[in-house]
């Protein structure tokens, strides 16, 4: 079972350990405006999944403002934020922040996405949400890269993903 930490303490993570190189798994989310998104899968672009556990903390929106800016800017690449958000409250963050060049995808009907990518966070406080990860998937399906941030309260590593998403167009 992979791990993680909040606050120094250890995480578990359910869910299937999916590894680079995998086939990444298609699942659907659910849109801010209720519509279905797909995420993985083979697609006619790069794929960078954003695995958040809400964006209603500092350090999602923060985070999510940055891939907003530096990877939507990427000809080729999709971007999805997947939380356990609610779509609409999904909607209001994005309005609130000017968030317009990226999806926002919710895994709150059955945690499809945290299972299948191996994020659900299985223990402690945060129980039943997603642990903060990243995924790049090329268009061929193939996870290429992928980041369990190593402690939920700190940002990923952006370099290391935009050079990653760069890498697989």
């Amino acid at each position: 079972m992979a791990k993680t930490k909040l606050k120094g303490n250890d995480v578990n993570l359910a869910g299937n350990d999916v590894k680079v190189g995998d086939k990444a798994p298609e699942v659907t989310v659910v849109g801010k405006d209720l519509s279905e998104i797909k995420v993985g899968g083979a697609k006619d672009k790069v794929q960078l999944i954003v695995a958040v556990p809400s964006l209603d903390t500092a350090v999602c929106a923060a985070e999510t403002r940055k891939f907003n800016e530096e990877a939507t800017s990427i000809d080729g690449v999709e971007v999805t934020v997947v939380s356990m958000d609610l779509p609409f409250a999904m909607g209001r963050f994005c309005t609130t922040e000017g968030i317009e060049n990226l999806n926002v995808g919710s895994d709150f009907r059955d945690k499809e996405f945290a299972k299948s990518y191996g994020v659900l966070i299985a223990d402690g406080p945060l129980a039943g949400l997603s642990a903060r990860a990243i995924f790049v998937v090329n268009n061929q399906g193939e996870i290429t890269y992928k980041q369990i941030v190593p402690e939920i309260t700190e940002e990923p590593n952006y370099k290391e993903a935009i050079e990653a998403t760069k890498a697989a167009i």
